[in-house]
């Protein structure tokens, strides 16, 4: 079901996917798993491409099924770092078990000295989306920053990963908002290239 955005502002819109997503989020284990089966049956990745998920906070839709999957397929794994608060995100090398650090905002990052690596694919959060392949964050920008930047606006493939319930209908959108390539949910996957 899309729920209409079109009267709300940002911060309005927010609270509302917030809440809609922590309401979704009692079923996140059986829609991460779901999810990680529709990414693998459609998206491809190139041989070994690296892939940066995150680590989910709060009620997030969980990526780490699929990063499991992904690096038993081969493929390197990262997850983002926040450098500064107007900066673009770096992605540092990540295994399933090795250990994290505080990061700030709440994350949790690799270790500093992990190497950092460009992501052929970028797994990316989000509180909504809608049927043009936008999504809402959380109003910091770092992933529109990141993914506006060379090399990654032309050659990394971004996938929203949510619960199908955190569809907008159509969500307001400013200059520097970048469209995802795809949205995967535990309902199946939207292509937007």
């Amino acid at each position: 079901m899309t729920h209409s955005g079109s009267d709300l502002t940002k911060s309005d819109l927010r609270k509302k996917y917030r809440e809609i997503r922590d309401e979704a989020a009692s079923n996140v284990t059986i829609a991460s798993f779901a999810a990680a089966r529709h990414f693998q049956g459609i998206i491809e990745i190139p041989e070994s491409g690296v892939v940066a998920g995150y680590w989910p906070m709060r009620n997030e839709f969980d990526s780490r099924p699929l990063m499991v999957k992904l690096r038993e397929a081969g493929h390197p794994l990262a997850l983002p770092v926040v450098v500064g608060k107007d900066q673009p995100l770096v992605f540092k090398e990540w295994s399933p078990g090795d250990v994290l650090v505080e990061g700030g905002f709440g994350t949790q990052v690799p270790h500093a000295s992990a190497r950092e690596l460009v992501p052929d694919v970028a797994l990316v959060p989000m509180l909504a989306f809608d049927a043009e392949g936008y999504r809402l964050g959380y109003g910091g920008g770092f992933y529109d920053r990141t993914l506006a930047q060379a090399p990654m606006k032309w050659q990394t493939l971004s996938v929203g990963l949510a619960f199908a319930a955190q569809e907008a209908e159509k969500l307001p959108r400013e200059k520097h908002d970048h469209k995802l390539h795809w949205i995967v949910t535990e309902q199946g996957t939207r292509t937007f290239v």
